[in-house]
């Protein structure tokens, strides 16, 4: 079955770093398109970044161009988002998702939880 399992997430101080992973299984990887959401608390979720499935097209959210950087390595089906220049307005919790236009094909992960503060 189709799994996403996020990791990478922690408390870090404003101005730090951290690399969330997203790995994959249970389908072609390649072919799907993947995203980052976030959900602040008391919030909507929110997008963050996409990738094409064969990692040539790239999106990013205006809040975090230049400090978030979406990647993808297909031969281990994993997404990557690399934080850089963290804030603490950046304090979520990050979802993985598969994009496909049909509604019915999306799948999320469970989440893993970024917490900036000094």
């Amino acid at each position: 079955q189709v799994r996403l399992v996020e990791s990478g997430g922690g408390l870090v101080q404003p101005g730090g770093s951290l690399r969330l992973s997203c790995r994959a299984s249970g389908f072609p990887f390649s072919n799907y398109a993947m995203g980052w959401y976030r959900q602040p608390p008391g919030k909507e979720r929110e997008l963050v970044a996409h990738i094409s499935g064969t990692g040539d097209m790239l999106h990013h959210a205006e809040s975090v161009k230049g400090r978030f950087t979406i990647s993808r390595d297909n031969a281990k089906n994993t997404v990557y988002l690399q934080m850089n220049s963290l804030k603490p307005e950046d304090t979520a919790m990050y979802y993985c998702k598969r994009l496909a236009a049909d509604s019915a094909l999306t799948y999320w992960g469970q989440g893993t939880q970024v917490t900036v503060a000094s």
